[in-house]
């Protein structure tokens, strides 16, 4: 008769206990690391049904080609899949890692009321260039005009610094300052941007169709947020998630700033180390000893110092024989 503890025969313990046992490396991989990720996670279910990623349009808004990402349907509004959703969060953000590290920059792209302040803050923690206001036609493909503005806008700032406003009217100045406050609406985020990015990032592909197509000609890659209304074909890198919530949007925009920071940290700390190697070098200089002793005499040449030595050591003698001749006097 088998002996029992409370209601659980021992056996059973016994048997639990050996498949514990079996199994206690569990949580580990087949070479010793955690299997939650070498790296902190990009982002946890969690924090997108919180920020509320998973609600999408209305059913009758819906685009038929986003039907792949959409989980179901609840009360007419369509529930997106967020485990596609993280799986092209991890893509986009490795995507993004690897251009920034390579030396490219990224251009975050939102001109919806939603998305404009979260767009200038993480683009601009992360020091990347933005479009937050309107998106001028011909921004990516007429490139080499839009820098005809950007001079401009630097021009008038230029001359308000210098003491050049002094010497104009008050109209003058006052069209000048016009003139720079629109410029700077339109073109401030990508003030300093002196060649195409290497990367774009869009919110909402719906309302950014030119700078969809603008990127697709200029064959560069897109990281966009796709709503269930909107187009992912075309997109490199499209994220199914909600482009209407602002804290959805915060949360997207900061997954990219974070891989842009996290590039930039790995390239910083490339150069310390190779910094780091330039110093420990030993030359054969450095490793010579003062004190050592010379054996063979048939191939040594005194130098400037051994010369220099030799006549101080002449000096103290002399000194010293002097000395001992005013003694015996």
């Amino acid at each position: 008769m088998e002996k029992a503890v409370g209601c659980i025969p021992v056996v059973e313990i016994f048997r639990a206990w050996r498949q514990v046992a079996r199994n206690r490396d569990w949580w580990k991989t087949e070479r010793g690391f955690p299997v939650k990720e070498m790296v902190m996670a990009v982002v946890t279910m969690k924090n997108l049904l919180e920020s509320g990623v998973h609600f999408g349009h209305q059913v009758k808004r819906w685009d038929p080609r986003m039907k792949k990402y959409i989980f179901a349907e609840r009360n007419g509004i369509h529930i997106i899949d967020l485990q596609k959703t993280i799986a092209a969060i991890k893509d986009s953000y490795e995507a993004v890692r690897k251009i920034v590290s390579s030396g490219k920059s990224v251009l975050f792209v939102g001109t919806k009321k939603q998305a404009q302040q979260a767009i200038q803050k993480e683009a601009e923690r992360c020091g990347m260039y933005y479009v937050n206001n309107r998106w001028l036609g011909g921004m990516l493909t007429n490139f080499s005009t839009i820098k005809k503005s950007l001079l401009r806008l630097k021009k008038i700032e230029k001359m308000e610094v210098d003491g050049t406003f002094d010497n104009l009217t008050k109209k003058e100045v006052a069209n000048l300052q016009k003139e720079k406050a629109k410029l700077e609406k339109n073109l401030g985020g990508i003030k300093d941007m002196k060649e195409l990015p290497g990367i774009i990032f869009i919110i909402d592909t719906h309302k950014e169709q030119i700078a969809v197509a603008e990127a697709r000609r200029m064959g560069i890659p897109v990281v966009a947020v796709v709503d269930t209304n909107c187009n992912p074909e075309g997109i490199a890198y499209p994220i199914p998630g909600n482009d209407d919530a602002i804290r959805a949007i915060s949360l997207f925009t900061s997954i990219i700033a974070n891989a842009v920071v996290e590039a930039n940290n790995e390239e910083g700390l490339k150069i310390i180390e190779t910094l780091g190697d330039e110093d420990d070098v030993v030359t054969d200089a450095s490793t010579k000893k003062d004190d050592e002793e010379i054996v063979d005499y048939s191939n040594y040449t005194p130098t400037e110092e051994d010369m220099r030595k030799d006549e101080d050591e002449d000096d103290e003698e002399d000194d010293i024989t002097e000395v001992d001749e005013s003694k015996i006097k």
